[in-house]
């Protein structure tokens, strides 16, 4: 498969979901909540709409796992599968404070190959292939750029979540001062991509998340040289039965800076 050709073709359907969802964002939007509690908009749905109805027709032979679409397993034993979120970030959304992403990625037997992450307030767009590196347009004015994790394993920075709070972070944090300079706050998967870029260095969530919070984000860090793993250090597998990401996980630029392994 040329995943060159699976890129181009997806850079006008990102943007479009993107478009879509800043033309809500603008606008007055109700919020409705899901059986878990979480928030819903019409930005998910539309863009969800918008990016699955595209994958059916284009890759009909592939199977597709959205966010927002009832899962009926049909996926599980395929050896191509979409991972989607329409909307990364929602309560960042509903907070308007812009730390929200479209991300859309392709597993190969339960791998991730291909992930693009679009931020639609700035026009920010991240994607990477297998062995094929990490790349980062600033704008869609803007040529793209090759990026890389950083090399520090001293003064580092760690990002974290906005909205997800964390007593065993905090305990980490605590715990390795001496190796933390610095910290960032940031929403959705904007947190990884900035480990990507070299702009933080690590990125640690104990609490669950759901295999379309990781799948774009995890081949984007590790086609930028970097290491996305469960916090027992095993494997983020995809188009699993259970989706959610139940043992957490970490993003480091550097193998030294898993201070749960006790690598210091």
């Amino acid at each position: 498969m040329d995943y060159q050709v699976l890129i181009k073709k997806l850079f006008p359907v990102i943007r479009e979901a993107a478009n879509k969802i800043m033309e809500i964002y603008e606008d007055d939007f109700e919020v409705d909540y899901k059986d878990d509690s979480s928030p819903l908009t019409r930005a998910d749905e539309e863009a969800n709409s918008i990016i699955v109805d595209f994958l059916h027709k284009t890759w009909p032979e592939h199977a597709v796992l959205s966010e927002e679409v009832k899962d009926d397993f049909s996926r599980l034993g395929q050896k191509w599968c979409w991972i989607v979120d329409p909307l990364d970030g929602t309560k960042e959304f509903v907070k308007r404070n812009g730390e929200f992403t479209v991300n859309i990625a392709l597993s190969k037997n339960q791998k991730s190959i291909l992930g693009m992450i679009y931020v639609p307030v700035t026009g920010e767009l991240y994607y990477a292939f297998d062995q094929g590196g990490a790349f980062y347009q600033p704008a869609p004015e803007k040529k793209f750029q090759q990026i890389e994790v950083s090399d520090r394993i001293e003064s580092l920075c760690l990002v974290m979540s906005r909205s997800h709070a964390s007593d065993k972070l905090q305990a980490l944090i605590d715990e390795n001062k001496k190796f933390i300079k610095d910290s960032k706050q940031a929403g959705s998967s904007l947190k990884g991509c900035l480990v990507a870029r070299g702009e933080a260095d690590i990125y640690y969530r104990f609490n669950p998340t759901m295999e379309w919070d990781t799948a774009a984000l995890q081949i984007i860090v590790e086609d930028a040289g970097g290491i996305v793993e469960q916090l027992d250090g095993t494997p983020l597998l995809y188009n699993r039965k259970d989706s959610l990401n139940a043992k957490g996980f970490y993003v480091l630029n550097k193998r030294e800076n898993n201070f749960l392994k006790g690598l210091r």
